[in-house]
């Protein structure tokens, strides 16, 4: 194989690794349907197939226009009845022409096509997105998209030199030659593979580094196009009875919450979305109209949607900080009495349920602190309430057309309930010990689901158990509401949040005491508390990165960096005073062992300089130890060659070449021992020299000691004419 077509080779796989790993960060971020997942999975495992068994399927030209005109009809289809989005649209258009590029191959262009798609895909992830999985994925897409665009460069340099450059050798040595190139190929594809990474990494260390340094801009961008979560319809003006179930049916982790003082999980907080006043049978609206706060003059927003009264025994105020995940909705989740919010959000407003509301689109909900007061009510200030509803409270009286049995059961539940908070003590103790708790929905929701749940099913979720107290307190004469949010959350003793889920989904009542407010009442009865496993502790690990990563990642605004620099100036100040205060530690040890050692030399000079001159004479035996060792064997190989004719023999030629050299007879490095005899011109010398070969020969190759125990003699032999043979200039031995 040649050049040429290597590189041809390994850039034909290296695109379609760039277009799967695209497709591969798209599909992870579960922002695509089955459908698309399915289809573009199987085109790409056939086009792999091709690319294994060296096939080619190539859709012709005119086929590739047929479609692409086709599916712009259906592109229209997709945007106003399948998708009903922009983005959803698009990412379907962007794969259709990706898998169409992908086998219809022609030229440059189509490369650079399918790459931009690639491209286009890990960034319509970015919008679909916001875990930290998406960092992994990128990272491998970076890699191979350096790969590509390597191989895609120096596929241009080539297709650029000579044709007569890339043409196999046509010689007698054409199998050596294509073998070599072979092997050059191999080493090519090592060297990418191995610079790839490091480049890879380099980009990613700038690309923190710039996205560190640069100042913060508050922009939604493309975000504008990505999908709600499902879990923002539980939390609008209207939820349909088994809404709140359905939620409750996933795991995904929707906020973090972070107590201040709180290391424990000391708490069980309700945390308190939107009030929803108006039921029809199957839903629950709000009606309430929103009124604008105005900020404080430290930008936070004091609430005032409870007045704490005197009929409360015990109080004490909450500091804490929650990192919403993107949800769609734009209510604040606040524990139940709030005091004020603080948060990067220029509007926002109040409904006379106590129901806080960003109103500022350019500021989603992402990270507030804010600060509650919790109260505990006086039971028996609430027990001597009117047990008449004072005005204004007709909104919360008002029942639909319901099943006459509901009435009498709350009538016959609290027969001997003394006063309104009695009763509503008593439905309270009654739904939550009479009837089950389960996530089963009913296949299909019932003409009267209250009756159906009350009178025959007799199990449901916190929203039929929350409907039936609200419902039944009505029609007592009790104002009543219920509340949509979370309840409780995991407790990471890693991160010291709180980890709310959407399983955490929760609704309960309030009812309404002349001269205490709104107190709130759960009926529903405790489900199971999961068992804790050692797959349940990884979680919290991968929590707890996924946490950093929203609040230094995705959160990452001006206030982080500020945070970010005061942490980094501090540090390093705290780094450069240690290290101050540890050079003066070293320089003050250091004087101190100074001073010691000059009064034990000026104490024992005697005894100070006969000990450094063994030290000395230890440390340079050390040194030269090994140089010694090899003098002792060189010695014993000399005196006695018989034990060891093979070493003696080497070193008695050396010895012999040496003096030679003396003499002024070089021995080439590229001469054997008999060329060397050859090139010596004086034939005294050389009989000499050759006597010696012939006994150095023997020796060495065959390891006669009887010759070896001749060298030393014949060497002398050769010194003998040494004073004579001086005095001619130097002569250097021809190669022979």
């Amino acid at each position: 194989m040649t050049t040429s077509k290597a590189i041809e080779r390994y850039f034909t796989v290296a695109l379609y690794l760039l277009v799967l790993t695209g497709f591969g960060v798209l599909a992870s971020t579960g922002g695509l349907d089955l459908p698309a997942v399915t289809l573009v999975g199987l085109a790409l495992i056939l086009r792999g197939f091709q690319l294994v068994t060296r096939g080619e399927s190539v859709i012709s030209e005119q086929w590739t226009n047929v479609l692409t005109l086709l599916y712009i009809f259906v592109y229209l289809i997709d945007y106003f009845f399948v998708s009903r989005g922009f983005l959803g649209a698009t990412v379907h258009l962007a794969l259709f022409v990706m898998v169409v590029r992908l086998f219809s191959l022609r030229g440059t262009r189509d490369h650079y096509m399918l790459a931009a798609l690639s491209f286009g895909m890990v960034l319509a992830a970015s919008v679909l997105t916001v875990g930290s999985v998406f960092l992994f994925s990128f990272a491998i897409f970076l890699l191979v998209a350096i790969i590509t665009f390597v191989l895609m460069e120096m596929r241009h340099s080539i297709s650029e030199q000579p044709a007569q450059a890339n043409e196999p050798p046509a010689s007698a040595s054409g199998a050596a030659a294509a073998a070599s190139m072979a092997s050059s190929n191999q080493r090519m594809a090592y060297a990418i593979l191995a610079i790839a990474p490091a480049l890879m990494l380099m980009v990613l260390a700038g690309s923190f580094l710039i996205f560190f340094l640069l100042p913060r801009v508050s922009s939604r961008y493309l975000s504008a196009y990505a999908p709600t979560s499902d879990v923002s319809t539980g939390f609008s003006d209207r939820v349909q009875i088994g809404r709140i179930g359905q939620i409750q049916q996933s795991s995904a982790v929707v906020m973090h919450i972070e107590i201040q003082d709180d290391m424990q999980g000391a708490y069980d907080l309700k945390w308190r979305g939107i009030a929803l006043s108006s039921f029809d049978g199957k839903a629950w609206t709000n009606s309430y109209e929103q009124t604008p706060l105005r900020p404080s003059s430290d930008g936070s927003y004091r609430l005032a949607p409870f007045v704490v009264t005197r009929n409360t025994f015990s109080r004490r105020s909450i500091c804490y900080r929650v990192l919403m995940e993107p949800l769609g909705t734009n209510v604040f989740f606040l524990a139940e009495r709030a005091q004020s919010l603080t948060g990067n959000f220029r509007q926002v407003s109040m409904d006379g349920g106590g129901s806080v509301y960003d109103l500022d689109a350019d500021h989603p909900i992402t990270r507030y602190d804010a600060e509650s007061l919790l109260t505990e009510p006086d039971s028996d200030d609430l027990r001597l309430a009117a047990n008449l509803p004072p005005r204004g409270m007709e909104q919360y009286l008002k029942l639909p057309p319901l099943d006459p049995r509901i009435a009498k059961l709350a009538e016959d539940i609290t027969a001997t309930a003394p006063s309104n908070y009695d009763k509503a003590v008593a439905l309270e103790r009654y739904l939550s010990t009479h009837f089950g708790y389960t996530l089963e929905l009913p296949r299909t929701l019932p003409a009267d689901p209250l009756a159906y749940f009350l009178f025959e099913r007799k199990k449901g979720h916190c929203e039929y158990f929350a409907s039936s107290m609200a419902v039944m307190l009505r029609s007592l004469r009790i104002p009543s509401r219920i509340v949509t949010g979370f309840r409780g959350g995991e407790f990471n003793d890693l991160t010291g949040q709180y980890v709310v889920r959407a399983s955490d989904a929760h609704s309960w009542v309030e009812a309404y005491f002349p001269g205490s407010g709104w107190v709130s009442f759960d009926p529903t009865p405790a489900g199971s508390v999961p068992t804790r496993t050692g797959w349940s502790r990884l979680q919290l690990y991968v929590d707890a990165a996924a946490s950093f990563w929203r609040e230094w990642i995705v959160n990452y605004d001006v206030s982080h960096q500020r945070s970010l620099g005061k942490t980094a100036a501090t540090n390093t100040r705290q780094f450069f005073e240690g290290m101050r205060e540890w050079l003066g530690r070293q320089h003050r040890a250091l004087l101190r062992s100074a001073r010691r050692v000059h009064r034990h030399i000026s104490d024992f000079p005697m005894h100070w300089l006969g000990g450094a001159i063994a030290f000395a004479a230890v440390f340079i035996t050390l040194l030269n130890l090994r140089r010694l060792l090899k003098g002792l064997r060189d010695h014993r190989l000399r005196t006695h060659p018989a034990n060891a004719p093979r070493e003696s023999a080497a070193l008695w030629y050396d010895r012999m070449v040496s003096r030679m050299a003396r003499l002024g007879w070089l021995k080439s490095p590229s001469q054997t021992p008999l060329d060397f005899v050859a090139a010596i011109q004086e034939a005294t010398l050389q009989n000499k020299v050759a006597k010696f070969t012939r006994a150095y020969e023997s020796a060495r190759f065959g390891r006669s000691a009887d010759d070896a125990a001749t060298l030393p003699e014949l060497f002398r032999e050769i010194t003998t004419g040494e004073a004579t043979e001086s005095r001619t200039p130097t002569k250097h031995a021809a190669v022979g």
